[in-house]
């Protein structure tokens, strides 16, 4: 493990992937904790259980759905919390819902989300119950019934990781964190790591950030703190820091060389919350007459639009499928993936940045106007 023991995590983050009951029907009542999901069946996601078939050209999704059926699914995960837990933000991740999906914890209600591409994390803090022995019910309804929703193949249910992630009330904002290097060359760069903190205690804190960065080898390149910033309750202070590199490993297409930024809050020499963020020391430009340079070497992007499945694995694609796909790509010469044409999953940028993919990462393929009846334009 790359971590050095001189930090210690408060933030906790794990999946919560394994034993989920699961049903493809609208269950009636299915978001109350006390629900008999006993017959379900037991499933781990990520699931697409669209890819189970039947294949059917009657199935309304069509030829661009694979002829795969849609419908309404729920899913059921039961879990304990411990007793230490509490008083402390816990929250549900989710890095993807095929589609149209809404969220319990013990029967209430913590939102909706109509794209199913998109991550979404819930706080489930205020209707738990704490303690080995507390039974607390996380429920999803997921409906594709409606089709032709998509010209792509899309899949169906909880087919994205599922975390559960606990942090101290005064914590690092939801997808804050931001690290650039507004100077990359090869003696010295300048790494900026941009955050938020949140306060959702009930007083005011005085909290400094800071951060520390770690090379590729493991070994610390570099530390830095910010001024104290007083936040009060319920507020979000920004947090803004750059820090010299000197002679850095370049990210570059033959060399993926990554860093990593630990952002720490801290209340004196204490440590609140953390963040791990990876990133490559690179300088990026188009020039209108020469096209891309990446630290300074001018080459053509040679570039594959890629779906977001996996042939016969549907929606719920094991990562090794896209690193023996990436790695045939680049023996074909790709040098670059556009993500076609809806945010993917983490991993897979991941695992990019570490094979030495670029991405053009695109989000929508329709805004207002929709190419099918009941697209995302709705």
């Amino acid at each position: 493990h790359w971590m050095v023991h001189s930090f210690p995590t408060r933030r906790s983050s794990d999946l919560l992937d394994a034993d989920w009951r699961f049903v493809v029907a609208d269950a009636q009542g299915a978001e109350r904790a006390e629900f008999d999901d006993a017959a379900w069946q037991k499933v781990d996601v990520p699931h697409d259980w669209s890819i189970a078939g039947p294949f059917d050209q009657k199935n309304p999704s069509g030829g661009a759905g694979a002829f795969l059926p849609g419908g309404v699914s729920w899913y059921r995960k039961h879990l304990a919390v411990p007793t230490e837990y509490a008083g402390r933000k816990v929250f549900a991740e989710f890095d993807g819902i095929m589609a149209n999906s809404e969220v319990w914890i013990n029967g209430r209600s913590l939102g909706k989300r109509p794209n199913g591409y998109v991550g979404l994390r819930y706080d489930l803090t205020d209707a738990l119950r704490f303690g080995d022995d507390q039974a607390n019910v996380l429920a999803v309804r997921a409906d594709t019934s409606q089709q032709p929703a998509s010209r792509w193949y899309t899949g169906a249910g909880i087919y994205r990781h599922v975390r559960l992630i606990v942090t101290d009330p005064i914590h690092l904002d939801q997808w804050a964190t931001f690290v650039s290097t507004p100077e990359a060359a090869q003696d010295r760069a300048i790494v900026r790591v941009q955050t938020a903190v949140k306060n959702e205690s009930d007083k005011e804190r005085a909290v400094s950030l800071r951060i520390v960065l770690v090379g590729p080898d493991g070994k610390q390149v570099g530390q830095a703190d910010t001024a104290m910033q007083t936040v009060a309750a319920g507020q979000t202070a920004g947090f803004s820091q750059d820090i010299e590199v000197k002679q850095p490993s370049l990210w570059d297409l033959d060399n993926p060389h990554l860093y990593k930024a630990i952002a720490q809050v801290m209340a004196g020499e204490k440590i609140l919350d953390d963040e791990v963020t990876t990133f490559g020391i690179r300088q990026a430009e188009f020039r209108a007459d020469s096209g891309f340079w990446l630290n300074g070497r001018n080459f053509k992007i040679k570039g594959v639009c890629l779906h977001h499945d996996g042939g016969a694995f549907g929606a719920a694609v094991p990562l090794g499928v896209w690193e023996r796909r990436l790695e045939r790509l680049r023996q074909f010469g790709a040098n670059a993936v556009r993500t076609a044409h809806n945010p993917v999953a983490p991993e897979f940028l991941d695992l990019c940045d570490r094979m030495g993919f670029l991405v053009m990462d695109e989000f929508f393929d329709c805004w207002t106007i929709g190419k099918v009846r009941y697209a995302y334009h709705l």
